[in-house]
């Protein structure tokens, strides 16, 4: 499209500026990342283009199917698909009679996958369009990226494994990794998705582990000279692992994990080996 040539363009001559120290590293980072986004939207308008051409054929195919009856009878029908692709699922395995619209196979092509994960309602409405996702625990080697294409408007109820209702959204990602690297994943396989809400450069963080409150305040245990001080702190995002320090606390100071109701203000302490 003309926006992609157009975004094309704007990396071509910004990494060329950048080459030569004209401008700064974030810059380049930014149209990188706009030009990725671009080839996904591009990508998807592509596949919904081909899945356009395919139910025209279909439709075509169905006609043409109807005309033929009607001049001639015959013991066997010729079913084209619609698409080129592997067999996913056969549905009918011996014969029988087939009712009109009666799915017989899926069929489809294992290098235009697309990744639907059913996430929180209350976690779903976090993300937007084009956040970028990370997909771990997939059976290969290393992490795969991907970008969200579509959240979808309308939640459904699931159960979930200790039996209490819950509200999901299903949120479908485009793979942005190279095929080649996920070349062994297929229609139905499963994988774990990250997705980027919030980001941030040279943030201080510390583990949600050694914080605790104080009165209506967080607070940490730090190390100083083998006592235990209490510091108040304010805290911007959380992630449930990790918890990003605004203000006071420093770079490198040494924190206490676990804190219990055994550690006070000035009490001694060592580090454990």
């Amino acid at each position: 499209t003309a926006d992609t040539e157009y975004i094309e363009k704007r990396l071509e001559r910004m990494t060329r500026l950048y080459a030569k120290g004209s401008v700064a590293k974030d810059q380049l980072d930014q149209i990188q990342s706009e030009a990725k986004k671009a080839r996904a939207v591009q990508g998807a308008a592509k596949a919904a283009v081909d899945v356009s051409r395919a139910d025209l054929e279909r439709a075509k195919k169905t006609l043409q199917d109807y005309s033929r009856r009607r001049t001639e009878t015959r013991d066997t029908v010729n079913v084209a698909s619609p698409a080129d692709g592997s067999i996913f699922k056969i549905y009918r395995e011996s014969e029988g009679t087939v009712a009109a619209g009666e799915p017989l196979m899926d069929i489809g092509n294992a290098r235009n996958l697309e990744v639907r994960v059913d996430l929180l309602s209350s976690d779903a409405v976090k993300i937007k369009k084009g956040a970028r996702v990370f997909f771990k625990r997939w059976g290969g080697q290393g992490t795969l990226t991907g970008i969200v294409r579509v959240i979808e408007p309308a939640g459904f109820t699931k159960l979930s494994s200790l039996g209490v209702e819950e509200q999901r959204v299903l949120v479908i990602a485009d793979m942005t990794s190279p095929s080649d690297e996920w070349r062994a994943l297929g229609d139905g396989y499963r994988l774990e998705a990250h997705f980027v809400i919030w980001e941030g450069k040279e943030i201080l963080q510390v583990p949600a582990s050694v914080l605790f409150r104080s009165g209506t305040k967080w607070a940490v245990f730090l190390e100083d000279n083998g006592k235990a001080r209490q510091r108040i702190v304010e805290i911007g995002q959380r992630n449930g692992l990790t918890a990003e320090i605004i203000s006071g606390m420093k770079e490198k100071e040494r924190v206490i994990a676990h804190p219990d109701d055994s550690i006070s203000d000035g009490a001694l302490i060592r580090r454990r080996k």
